[in-house]
């Protein structure tokens, strides 16, 4: 099932967030995007387990997705899919523009956001520790 999250999921979400960084609780604070009125955090679960979160700023008729995080051992059964279907919903049909960054390297999630409408629209070097980044856009019809 896919629903926005809410306090109750911090800490699953904290534990899906340290597959991006080891100290993810003490770089992002779920409890302040849940309330800022600006941003989501939407889930999936199964089972009363978070499979998979996304989160977003959205402003105005941008959307800028933050991460996307998936557990490994429920990789390739389209939560991801499921996810960013579930945000664009949500953002509407006033949405213009959705962002995001990717590493260069990760071939699967290029291919997830290039089915989705986005496009490689600049390449940041360094973005990441180890590689660089496509910053990919979405735009709205």
């Amino acid at each position: 099932m896919v629903r926005e999250a809410n306090i109750f999921d911090i800490p699953q979400i904290n534990e899906l967030g340290k597959l991006l960084h080891q100290n993810f609780e003490k770089l992002v604070n779920i409890k302040k995007m849940l309330d800022d009125g600006y941003s989501k955090v939407i889930i999936y679960e199964k089972d009363d387990v978070i499979l998979g979160f996304i989160s977003a700023t959205v402003l105005y008729d941008t959307c800028d997705i933050l991460d996307i995080v998936v557990d490994p051992n429920h990789r390739r059964e389209k939560i991801a899919s499921n996810l960013l279907t579930y945000l664009i919903s949500e953002c509407g049909e006033n949405m213009k523009l959705m962002t995001l960054e990717v590493a260069t390297h990760n071939i699967p999630a290029l291919k997830l956001y290039e089915k989705f409408g986005f496009e490689i629209i600049y390449k940041r070097e360094h973005y990441y520790k180890n590689d660089d980044a496509y910053l990919m856009a979405r735009k709205s019809e």
